[in-house]
This record gives structure tokens, sequence and C-alpha cells, in this order.
């Protein structure tokens, strides 16, 4: 491998790895901020003084803030970020019993909304100027517009309660016990939520990245030898924008973590946004701050990963 691309793939996977570690004690700093603790939400307004101070020192909130920081990034990197203070529970089971149920989401709108964004984006690149463009280009403007929980609002009140088709809640996890029906009902109205949240934004900026490649001087070579329009863009508009592609294909996943909070909150799906916001209301601080940092170690592989490929993507970096 040349040495440039490995020197630049190191530093890269340094940063995003001192980016994490910042991060750590960002969301450690501010969920100590928010009022309250799991000792007040459990005892009420209205508990003494004294009964606080002893569920606290039970809880082992009492202990330093430093020490306690120290000790959760321990447990963190060694795979074992604590116990719930609520359910005394180790963080680590809570949050696999539910990782699983938001993998199938997320994979689900990924395997749906990737492909699409990027024949409607290579599409309206092609054909720019068209109707088919102006249209999906002011298709995708209006859905980046719209906020998830409106997108959500939407379709409950649409399909769930003016249609009836689907139900408004998706209870379900994806168990091997469900059939196939049960499935495509349960996920139909979050996965739909989610690819309108990450489809448009992908579409436009892969549209954006082909539409410079084609405006290329190169690409007036192309066809000038008499390449057709299919050879000219898969052949060689497309792998020159791998690059942007991959960028604009990880900061729209990206955009999945937000949308899945709110998207899992609204039709009570069972993964780890909704225990995260369970846990924000009980003052359950380990269990917070371990979604809190699963969610950002997610959105840092993304994004060094479409950092990684735009640099791989570079013929002036694979070749001296």
């Amino acid at each position: 491998m040349n040495p440039q691309i490995l020197r630049l793939l190191v530093n890269r996977v340094a940063l995003a790895l001192l980016s994490l570690l910042i991060v750590s004690a960002v969301v450690f700093a501010i969920t100590a901020l928010l009022p309250g603790d799991a000792a007040q939400a459990q005892l009420g307004q209205d508990a003494t003084p004294e009964a606080l101070a002893a569920l606290r020192h039970q809880m082992g909130l009492d202990v330093p803030a430093a020490e306690r920081y120290l000790t959760w990034l321990r447990g963190l990197l060694s795979g074992a970020p604590g116990t719930s203070v609520v359910t005394g529970m180790p963080v680590a089971e809570m949050i696999a019993s539910r990782l699983p149920n938001s993998l199938l989401l997320a994979g689900i709108t990924a395997a749906i909304s990737v492909p699409l964004a990027l024949m409607l984006g290579i599409a309206s690149a092609v054909w720019r100027g068209s109707w088919f463009d102006r249209i999906a280009s002011s298709g995708a403007v209006a859905v980046v517009s719209v906020p998830e929980f409106l997108v959500a609002t939407l379709a409950v009140l649409i399909f769930a309660v003016h249609l009836r088709w689907l139900p408004a809640l998706s209870t379900m996890g994806g168990g091997a016990d469900e059939s196939l029906g049960q499935m495509v009902r349960s996920f139909a109205m979050p996965v739909l939520s989610l690819c309108c949240v990450t489809m448009a934004q992908m579409m436009r900026m892969t549209r954006a990245a082909v539409v410079d490649q084609l405006k290329a001087p190169y690409i007036e070579m192309v066809r000038l030898k008499g390449a057709s329009p299919a050879r000219m863009v898969l052949g060689h508009a497309l792998p020159n924008a791998i690059g942007p592609i991959a960028n604009a294909v990880a900061l729209s996943l990206s955009y999945l973590l937000g949308g899945v909070i709110i998207v899992e909150t609204i039709f009570n799906y069972p993964g780890i946004a909704t225990l995260m916001v369970d846990g924000v209301a009980q003052r359950d601080m380990p269990l917070v701050q371990t979604c809190a940092m699963l969610f950002c170690a997610v959105y840092l592989l993304l994004v060094t990963l479409a950092d990684l490929c735009s640099i791989l993507a570079n013929p002036r970096l694979r070749h001296r």
C-alpha cells in the first residue's frame, strides 16, 4: 500500500478515536447537569433529605463526578459500562436485548433507501433539466424541509387513522415467531418515516456529485469518442464520484440516529432509542450515557468509513 495512503488512514482512525474520547467527556458532563437524579425520580418530590441522601449513597451518586467518569470510562472500554441505578441490571445486558431490534430497523431502512436514493440521484443527474429531474428535486427539497416527527405523525394519521391499513404502534421486534405479514405491518410505518429522512438528502448529494463529474472535461472527451451514455456514466463518471457519494451515504445514514430516536418513540418500537428515552425520564444516567455513546460511536464510524472511502478512491493517492 502507498505509504501516503497508509499514513492518512492511520491519522483518520486516530482522529476518530480522539473524537470519541472527547465525546465521552462531553456526554458525561451534559448528563450530569440534568436536573434531578435517579434517587429523586424514584422517591418523588416529597422525599425527605435523609431518605434522598441514603438512596444516593446506595446508588453511588454521592461519589465525585471525576471518579464516576473514570470508572464509567474504564467499564465502557472493557465492555461493562456499569449497572442501571433503576433496575439493577447490567447496562450491557439491557442494551443487548434491544440492539438487534434497532439494527434490524436500521438495516431494513438502509437496504431500501440507499439503492433507491442512488438510482434516483444518478437518473436525475443524467436527465438533469428534464421533468423527471424537476419533480425528483422538488420532492427531495420538500421532504428534507419536513422534520421526522411530522413525517411519522402524518403516516399515523393517513395509514392508521384514516385508511386503517397499518397499526399505529409497532410493538414487535422482528421475533422468530412472527409471520411475514406481521413483520411487514410492524415495520412499514417506521421504515417509511426513516426512508423519507434519509433518501431525500442522499439523492440530492448523489445528484450533485454525478453532475459535477458529468461537467468535467474528460467526460466530453469520452462523449466525442462515441461512448454510450450508460458507459459514460457507469464506467467513467460514477467511479470518480465514489468519494462524494460515499460521504453522502454515510451522512444520510447518520441522520438515522436522530430519526430513530423520534420514530421509535412515536411508534413505540422496542429499540435502543426508546430505552434511552425511558432512561432519561428515570434519570438512569449509566444507561443514558452508554446509549448516547453508542449513537456517537456509530456516527463517527460512518463518517470515518466515508472519509476512508474518499481517500482510497482518490487516484492521486493510489498512484505515486
